[in-house]
């Protein structure tokens, strides 16, 4: 919808005269009541629809997850004209289902700890409040290789093509190339959906839900408006403005939502008894090693050194000589101090077994 519709409809329905004729026209036009972004001053980017971006968050991390489970459970309303016992690809019931939920529970000791929220078994908890990240970290991860040998060829391959083209919609700076290998990417898996699920059934025209066609809008979206990723944080605005409302009745002029956020902050800064702090943040903790690059080993250690065996020996001296072109005389004695933890460039802190 344009602009110009959007507010052809919308001068349409606030002239409802009656509770009668606002309910119809609110049905006719989709339009519940207007919107509070019309108090910016317009400009080519802020029209309304225009400014509002495709709801990423929900979509991959809600909808589609749950439209693929549903389907690969058999869980979908089958029709009367179709036969349940035809869908191939319903392959996660019974214990397959237990057995994959515990793979994917097992999983969780070697998730990096800046992933936050490891998925939990979903055969367990999918229903008790299981949280978009863990869906996201679920299908868009882990889901390539513990979907292989489960569902079916055709089916896997046609998944992770959802997968590849997600990767690149969820960045955070997208290449254009990338953009465009995403969209078919996409496409590719929308057109393949509806082949190999509805198989040119009409009675299954049900499976493809909206989200499905959604995906399609991705990439052009990216290049109206950039990373869609960046706006998943309005919905936390959102939730943090409705609750300093509530708490705070001083801060409810609701004209100017992001003013009273940022007071709100401000106030809650100046409570805070935090001193000035140090412009040098770039230190490492008490008793770890800097090596280089951005690679820092942080404790726990072995408090003793032992030598290596031959086979690690030999390992490592093929290692210093590829790496660092490095050679480690025959007959070189070496001994070694194990480390447990390594933060890497990203940030991102890997653990040993």
């Amino acid at each position: 919808m344009s602009s110009k519709v959007y507010e052809q409809k919308l001068e349409f329905f606030v002239q409802s005269s009656s509770e009668t004729q606002y309910k119809k026209r609110r049905l006719e036009t989709g339009i519940v009541k207007p919107s509070i972004f019309l108090g910016l001053n317009p400009c080519h980017h802020l029209d309304i629809p225009g400014c509002f971006g495709s709801d990423i968050m929900h979509l991959a991390a809600l909808n589609i997850p749950d439209l693929l489970i549903n389907l690969w459970q058999g869980a979908l309303d089958c029709d009367n004209n179709d036969d349940w016992r035809t869908w191939d690809w319903t392959v996660l019931t019974g214990s397959m289902w237990e057995d994959h939920g515990r793979d994917v529970a097992a999983c969780t000791p070697y998730l990096p700890g800046s992933f936050d929220h490891p998925p939990r078994n979903p055969a367990e908890k999918i229903s008790s409040g299981y949280k978009a990240w863990e869906f996201l970290i679920y299908i868009y991860g882990l889901g390539p290789a513990l979907f292989y040998g489960v569902l079916p060829e055709k089916y896997w391959i046609n998944f992770c093509k959802l997968v590849y083209g997600m990767h690149i919609i969820l960045q955070h700076e997208i290449m254009a190339d990338d953009l465009a290998k995403a969209h078919l990417a996409l496409l590719d898996f929308c057109s393949e959906f509806e082949v190999l699920y509805c198989q040119q059934h009409p009675e299954r025209l049900h499976f493809v839900h909206q989200s499905i066609h959604a995906l399609t809008h991705l990439a052009p979206e990216t290049v109206r408006i950039g990373p869609l990723i960046l706006f998943l944080t309005m919905d936390n605005v959102e939730d943090y403005w409705k609750l300093s409302c509530r708490d705070t009745p001083a801060f409810q002029p609701l004209c100017k939502p992001f003013t009273t956020w940022s007071r709100v902050i401000s106030s809650q800064c100046n409570k805070s008894n935090i001193s000035d702090l140090d412009e040098e943040t770039n230190t490492i903790p008490r008793g770890a090693i800097d090596l280089g690059n951005d690679f820092v080993l942080l404790r726990a250690r072995e408090q003793t050194f032992y030598k290596l065996s031959h086979e690690y020996l030999t390992t490592l001296r093929i290692f210093l000589l590829k790496a660092y072109n490095m050679v480690l005389p025959e007959g070189t004695p070496v001994s070694v101090q194990q480390w447990a933890i390594l933060c890497l460039p990203t940030g991102q802190v890997a653990r040993s077994r």
